[in-house]
């Protein structure tokens, strides 16, 4: 890796590197994939079923390969060429996802197989997410890991954005199948364009790899060994939990009893027009103590929380998603060169699938547990309860020295 640049350098100056051009270009389709995925698959299910509760099964099987295997893959990255990792992660998700499209489209689709295909397309999930995060800092030079984040921040959430919005066209103009089947184009072209990512193989210290169970030890003496990683982990176990209750349950609820569907769909897509801002504004300039001021900044996540529970007008419903998105990009981006500039290069994919595991874990749990608290409290209050969580959280963490005491270089 070049170990030269120039820290003032606009947000343009890592795209300037090649191998980092490759891996934004498929950590982008890889984006657009899964978004065109994650609107395709519930309609596909429902074609074959009819069922919900057929399509929580196969939806959920690929977030229960995903977070099951979040471990493996972090070994998998850390012991293999992490774009040989990515290449064949692509790849796995390319078949998977084609074979699922050609059931679909000839008529032989059946449960089984779609949760089949679904731990499939979970597993490369799996190893793709610690793989690529880790691979950042081996494509641009240490002083631009602030604007490479960011770039690659906009680039996973323009794609997101993007796949969901054409997925929902192509299901609606052509139907599900096709969707899919261009879901698995989309990952063929990621793994096409990870070939342009060329670095040096990640050195290990020392000989030659240990068993499994060492990797995993000494991925999670790295986690717990500085105090801030495991604080902020904590910290989002909880917002995470809050964020999906409130946007995939309390949200939808409230919105079908007001204020309508649409509006939702359109306050979310808000939010991710935030993200990208605020992943623009964080290439631009953060402070000293980046990690500090974005853990702080999450707090900001609440906004949504109290203007719906309001109840409140939709202008305001807008503005609140939409400075939430700028704000928590600040963390996002200040959380990743933080992880790269601290943690060894060949513990770094470890350390992301501890922080993937806790993160996502959470997920479900808050999606579980608040449908019986809004049935027993009201949406409002349950909203109110989830933003005074998030709170307590975020001011635990700004309280602890270890978080204060990280300082961008």
């Amino acid at each position: 890796m070049v170990r030269t640049g120039d820290p003032g350098a606009g947000i343009s100056a890592p795209l300037r590197h090649a191998p980092f051009r490759g891996l934004v270009a498929g950590r982008t389709l890889m984006a657009v994939g899964n978004g065109m995925a994650s609107v395709a698959l519930a309609f596909a299910v429902l074609d074959v079923t009819g069922s919900l509760t057929q399509v929580g099964l196969v939806v959920g099987a690929r977030s229960v390969a995903n977070v099951a295997l979040l471990l493996l893959g972090g070994v998998i990255a850390d012991r293999l060429p992490r774009v040989l990792v990515l290449q064949g992660g692509c790849v796995l998700a390319a078949l998977s996802q084609g074979f699922l499209a050609l059931t679909l489209l000839t008529g032989t689709a059946s449960l089984p197989l779609m949760i089949a295909l679904s731990l499939l397309n979970g597993a490369a999930a799996a190893v793709n997410m610690p793989a690529s995060a880790a691979l950042t800092p081996q494509t641009v030079p240490g002083d631009l890991l602030r604007q490479a984040n960011a770039v690659a921040g906009m680039g996973v959430r323009g794609g997101l954005f993007l796949g969901m919005s054409v997925g929902g066209l192509v299901v609606g103009l052509i139907g599900a199948g096709w969707a899919i089947g261009v879901d698995a184009a989309l990952f063929a072209c990621a793994g096409a364009a990870f070939v342009f990512v060329r670095v040096p193989v990640t050195v290990r210290n020392g000989a030659e790899p240990g068993s499994l169970l060492r990797d995993l030890r000494d991925g999670w003496g790295e986690f717990t060994s500085r105090p801030w990683v495991w604080i902020i982990v904590l910290q989002f176990t909880v917002v995470n939990a809050g964020w999906s209750s409130a946007t995939s349950v309390l949200g939808p609820g409230i919105a079908d009893e007001t204020f309508g569907r649409a509006a939702w769909g359109l306050l979310m897509a808000a939010n991710s027009a935030g993200l990208l801002l605020g992943g623009l504004f964080a290439a631009r300039w953060q402070p000293h103590r980046a990690l500090f001021f974005g853990t702080a900044l999450v707090a900001v996540q609440t906004a949504p929380f109290f203007a719906l529970a309001g109840p409140s007008p939709l202008p305001v419903l807008f503005a609140a998603m939409f400075v939430a998105g700028i704000a928590v990009e600040q963390f996002t981006v200040a959380w990743e060169v933080s992880l790269q500039e601290n943690v060894p290069q060949e513990r770094l994919s470890r350390v992301y699938s501890y922080d993937a595991l806790g993160s996502f874990m959470a997920m479900p749990i808050g999606q579980i547990a608040i449908g019986p608290v809004a049935e027993a409290i009201g949406a409002g209050r349950s909203l109110v309860l989830v933003a005074s969580l998030t709170l307590l959280a975020t001011l635990a963490a700004v309280c602890s020295a270890s978080v204060r005491s990280v300082r961008r270089r």
